[in-house]
């Protein structure tokens, strides 16, 4: 995307970058209903909806498609942008394009959730929106909870379970060499070295038993059967079992111990 010199029609590198004092006069202009300054906050602030979609770029999306999702945005952003509130536009127009674009990606993901998931998120995300515009800033979990008098947790599950997936290959950061990728953040607490050697132990001290002691082990461990019923089994008794058990337990435990 970074290399398309044309969206939708209009070419990216002859885009235009309003001024604060003109951008000022405008946003108050629109509030007033002027159209012809809506239109031109509009073209003055299209490379404020490339930068934004760029971050998507790996989402496998028709750029031009996501451009016109960000459009939509940033029109939301404008007619709803209080100039009194003190706030610069790029800092309450960003989070309006981006949760549009996220909109979009969200209702057209092949991943499905349950229809009152939906619904819950579908509210979150509307008054995320209105508070948004009234504050200025994007509220916390804590604040569309309280506003929806629903519970942190619920906010949290219904915004996770929309969200856009993330490619296990996207950048989290580029230092000039290879970049980071979400791999390369995941950590694999089962097969980790520590586990792959204790399990190899486990392995090798298992098979220096005998194979009456395999046998014993196995029908208790593996099979879940008790005492007696391995007694049975192997036409022995239970206290010969029982102390075949605890010979191989401990010869397991000195092995590993020793490794």
């Amino acid at each position: 995307m970074q290399g398309k010199v044309e969206i939708c029609g209009v070419n990216t590198s002859s885009l235009t970058v309003l001024k604060p004092v003109e951008m000022e006069m405008l946003l108050r202009r629109a509030r007033e209903g002027d159209t012809a300054a809506r239109d031109r906050l509009i073209e003055g602030n299209l490379r404020l909806v490339l930068s934004v979609i760029q971050r998507f770029d790996k989402r496998g999306e028709n750029p031009d498609d996501l451009f016109q999702v960000g459009c939509i945005g940033l029109i939301k952003a404008i007619s709803n942008f209080d100039p009194d509130k003190q706030v610069r536009f790029s800092t309450y127009g960003v989070p309006m394009i981006a949760g549009e674009v996220r909109r979009y990606l969200r209702d057209n993901s092949a991943i499905r959730v349950s229809r009152s998931i939906r619904d819950v998120a579908y509210r979150v995300l509307q008054c995320k929106e209105a508070q948004t515009a009234a504050l200025g800033r994007e509220p916390t979990l804590e604040e569309i909870a309280r506003e929806l008098a629903i519970p942190m947790e619920e906010v949290s599950q219904a915004l996770d379970a929309v969200c856009a997936p993330v490619s296990l290959y996207d950048p989290v950061f580029e230092g000039g060499g290879d970049p980071l990728t979400v791999m390369d953040q995941v950590r694999d607490l089962k097969n980790t070295e520590d586990g792959w050697m204790e399990h190899i132990t486990l392995r090798t001290a298992f098979q220096a038993l005998s194979p009456r002691e395999k046998q014993i082990l196995s029908l208790r461990f593996y099979d879940g059967k008790t005492q007696m019923e391995v007694a049975g089994a192997l036409g022995i008794s239970q206290a010969q079992v029982s102390r075949l058990e605890k010979g191989a337990i401990s010869s397991m435990r000195k092995s590993v111990s020793v490794s």
